[in-house]
């Protein structure tokens, strides 16, 4: 047995590790500040007629983008102008990813919580300068690493006295161009106390599959979206776009509004059952 699992209010009511479900939604890049706006409208909108806590997701930089000619944003400036906007107009709490120590500070300013990409979570640096701004701390779980692994990474965000530390699944590299959720990892994570939530559409993507742009499949969200509710997953991380075939980031993986509303419903009801047939203390 491991510890217990160790809620994090990653913003006012939204509570990973805790009886409800988690939910982060929003598009993968800041494209401009009319579609961004129009992805936080509907995301609200999702959350109220759902009765559901709702953060709010949008990156000013996608620093890890297949080629040097994909779009990556406005930068921080600018995408830190437009995500205070929305927070202001729409009242969501805003999570953005930071790529290096620097941007931290400026963006705990605007955000609520900040997120470590994958690929750049074992950074030592970036991890403990973002812990340090106290802002919640959502790290993607790198897909060369194993669950276990890491603790080790938690840790170095807690040594900088910020308690308040999620991971989410995103899947692990499977061959070339694959990722595999591997459903062992919620458990896994759980026994050390972490919250675990789940990367429905990041973990649909196939890596490079075409050519200069990362590939996916979306039509795997909902039976791996259920999948990691029933083993466990504390929340979920989506991309909502409000038109997906043309988002100039994730176009194959993003979810429309309409679709997002539906697995999102899905995933509370089968949370709820899950609950109601869990054994009574």
């Amino acid at each position: 047995m491991g510890e217990a699992v160790r809620a994090v209010e990653l913003a006012p009511g939204v509570v990973a590790g805790g009886d409800e479900l988690a939910a982060i939604a929003g598009p993968c890049v800041i494209e401009s500040e009319a579609q961004t706006l129009e992805a936080a409208r509907a995301v609200a909108a999702i959350g109220r007629r759902l009765g559901l806590p709702l953060v709010f997701k949008a990156s000013y930089d996608k620093a890890n983008r297949s080629s040097i000619r994909s779009f990556r944003g406005p930068g921080l400036e600018a995408g830190l102008a437009v995500l205070a906007t929305v927070k202001r107009e729409t009242g969501l709490p805003i999570l953005t990813d930071v790529h290096e120590p620097g941007h931290c500070e400026p963006a705990a300013a605007v955000c609520d919580v900040l997120q470590i990409p994958a690929f750049l979570c074992r950074q030592t640096d970036l991890v403990v300068a973002a812990a340090r701004t106290g802002r919640a701390l959502n790290v993607k779980k790198g897909q060369f690493m194993a669950p276990d692994d890491m603790r080790r990474v938690v840790e170095k965000a807690r040594s900088a006295g910020n308690a308040k530390v999620t991971v989410t699944e995103r899947g692990h590299s499977f061959g070339y161009h694959n990722l595999v959720v591997d459903m062992r990892s919620f458990a896994l994570l759980h026994q050390d106390g972490i919250p675990v939530i789940y990367d429905v559409t990041h973990s649909l993507q196939l890596p490079g599959a075409e050519a200069e742009e990362t590939g996916g499949d979306r039509r795997f969200a909902a039976p791996l979206a259920r999948a990691a509710i029933g083993a466990g997953a504390d929340g979920v991380f989506l991309e909502v776009h409000p038109r997906p075939e043309e988002a100039l980031s994730d176009r194959a993986t993003q979810l429309a509004p309409a679709e997002a509303e539906e697995l999102l419903a899905s995933l509370l009801a089968l949370r709820a059952a899950l609950r109601e047939r869990a054994p009574r203390p």
